[in-house]
């Protein structure tokens, strides 16, 4: 019987759970399967000998990890190697970000083809490194293969945050009003676009949001700081199911504004809902602390789109009638 890429996930953090090894040494496992990050706390050790070279135990660590398949997730010919190398790295990041952490570390492991040409390597690594001196973070290792077929990038970024105040998926409660950044479904648009036409004939603002999308780095840590989001999910599958996943791991329903979500005039309501490679953050704040959240933050929109309610349902308002919210977006399988 097939299942779907959530039913395998689910599975494989059951099997997980239960064959996990008894933890041992400095390095205990806080939050694993189910959220954007793995977060390790690091528990100071006995031995006050190595005090200089222990891990800094007032911090967390975060750590995801991110497969980039050719003709999965890109096409050569559609997209330039230089927002290939971006992108890999983007989709870490952003992780990081919906964790509200401070990126440190990226560990990139490759396959390519043998006919790849060493001008399409050299510019995907420029737009790999450039997103990272842009974000602080270096390139400490990886591994490289061949691959019979397509281009293969797995990405592994380490990050931190101060002990015990990640932002995870499970703080949201009924009655916390649901905030996006940015605009939604500008890469779902660009993406149907480039299905249509040939991408010459398309402008590079239409491309702009699927080739380089900005990892919300700056918004994540300052929600985080401020003690303003209880729960945060990056949108990269999109609106409906990134809601649903968090939902999920709260315990709760939520209800959206359909006139609420911000998208361009010219972006279809289904790209916004359920187009997904935004990589905006979605997150969740207590209605007493929403006075205190900025509309803006480093430029770019934070806008409330809903209320989360009891209950498991997912509702889109539309004219003040509630409809069940579909639950949509990009699943490997």
């Amino acid at each position: 019987m097939h299942q779907t890429e959530r039913q395998f996930v689910e599975r494989l953090r059951a099997l997980a759970s239960r064959h996990a090894p008894a933890r041992r040494g400095t390095m205990r496992l806080r939050r694993g399967i189910g959220d954007d990050c793995a977060v390790f706390s690091i528990v100071p050790s006995s031995d006050s000998r190595r005090s200089d070279s222990r891990p800094d135990s007032r911090n967390d660590l975060l750590v995801t990890t991110d497969l980039f398949l050719e003709g999965v997730h890109f096409r050569r010919e559609w997209q330039p190697p230089a927002s290939v190398g971006h992108k890999v790295l983007a989709r870490g990041l952003s992780d990081i970000a919906a964790m509200g952490g401070v990126p440190r570390y990226a560990f990139l492991s490759l396959a390519f083809p043998k006919q790849t040409p060493a001008k399409w390597m050299d510019e995907f690594l420029r737009g790999l490194l450039q997103l990272a001196e842009t974000s602080g973070v270096a390139l400490a290792g990886g591994d490289t293969s061949a691959s019979p077929s397509g281009v293969v990038a797995d990405i592994m970024v380490m990050g931190e945050v101060p002990r015990n105040t990640a932002v995870l998926r499970s703080g949201a409660r009924p009655g916390d009003e649901i905030w996006v950044t940015g605009q939604l479904g500008g890469a779902a648009l660009a993406l149907a676009a480039l299905r249509k036409r040939k991408k010459a004939s398309l402008a590079a603002a239409t491309l702009q949001p699927l080739f380089y999308p900005q990892p919300r780095l700056r918004i994540g840590r300052a929600l985080r700081e401020r003690e303003l989001a209880s729960a945060m999910i990056d949108l990269s599958d999109g609106l409906s199911i990134d809601l649903a996943r968090l939902c999920k791991e709260s315990g709760v329903g939520a209800r959206i504004e359909e006139a609420a979500i911000p998208r361009s005039a010219r972006t279809p309501l289904d790209c916004a809902l359920h187009g997904g490679e935004d990589f905006e953050l979605l997150f969740t704040v207590r209605s007493e602390r929403t006075r205190l959240l900025s509309r803006r933050i480093g430029g770019v929109p934070l806008t409330r789109i809903g209320r989360i309610v009891r209950g498991r349902k997912l509702e889109l308002m539309r004219g003040g009638k509630a409809l069940p919210l579909p639950v949509r977006g990009f699943e490997h399988f």
